[in-house]
C-alpha cells in the first residue's frame, strides 16, 4: 500500500487540489514545449500530445469535492484515473529513445512499438511494473485501486465504487505520486523543475 508524503495530511481538500492543478499544469507546460532540451523525437512526441488535458483535467477534480451522488463519484474517480494514466505516458514520453529501445516495450499484435500516447492504462501499469517500478516507490496498489473504481464507467453491473472519502484519501497518494513522476524525469535545470506551489 502506498502510503501518502507526510506533509500531505496538513493540506485541507481544496490545497490537495490547488497543489495537485499546479503541479501537473506546471509539468505539462514545461514538456510540452521542450525544443532544445529533449530529443528532437521526443520533443516532437510531446508537442503533438495533449499535454494540456492533463492540466485542464487537474484543474477539475475540485469540482467532485462537495459532490454526493454515485454519478459524482464515478466520474470523479475517472477524472483522477485519467491524470494517473497522462502521468504514466508522460514520463515513458519523456524517456521515449529509452523505452523504444527496452526489451518489454509494449509492442501491437504485429510486433511493431507502441508509442505512449496510444496504450492504456493496463499495458502501462503492467510495464512500470515490469520496469519501472523496481526500485524506489512501488506505485502499482495506488494504480490498481484507481484503475478498478475507474473502470466503474463502463460497468453495467454492480461494482464497488468506494466512496467520496476514499476518493479524497486518494487525493493524497495522487499529489505523492505525481511527486515522485516529477523527481525523476530530467529538467535542464532546478530554476526550471516545476513546483506545486
Amino acid at each position: 500500500m502506498n502510503i501518502p508524503d507526510k506533509d500531505t495530511f496538513e493540506f485541507s481538500d481544496i490545497e490537495l487540489c490547488r497543489r495537485i492543478e499546479t503541479l501537473t499544469t506546471n509539468m505539462m507546460a514545461f514538456w510540452k514545449s521542450s525544443h532544445g532540451w529533449a530529443s528532437i523525437e521526443v520533443a516532437g512526441l510531446l508537442s503533438a500530445s495533449m499535454l494540456e488535458w492533463q492540466a485542464s483535467l487537474s484543474s477539475s477534480l475540485h469540482r467532485w469535492l462537495f459532490s454526493t451522488s454515485d454519478g459524482d463519484l464515478i466520474l470523479a474517480w475517472t477524472n483522477l484515473g485519467a491524470l494517473v494514466e497522462g502521468q504514466l505516458k508522460l514520463f515513458l514520453s519523456i524517456y521515449y529513445d529509452d523505452y523504444r529501445e527496452d526489451i518489454d516495450a509494449i509492442k501491437d499484435k504485429r510486433g511493431r512499438l507502441k508509442d505512449p500516447d496510444h496504450l492504456t492504462l493496463e499495458p502501462l501499469r503492467q510495464f512500470f511494473v515490469k520496469r519501472i517500478w523496481t526500485v524506489g516507490r512501488n506505485w502499482n496498489p495506488y494504480v490498481e485501486r484507481l484503475q478498478k473504481c475507474r473502470n466503474s464507467i463502463h460497468a453495467f453491473s454492480s461494482r464497488d465504487i468506494g466512496t467520496f472519502s476514499s476518493w479524497k484519501e486518494e487525493l493524497r497518494t495522487h499529489l505523492s505520486f505525481i511527486r515522485d513522476i516529477n523527481s525523476q524525469v530530467p529538467y535542464p535545470d532546478m530554476i526550471y523543475e516545476p513546483k506545486e506551489y
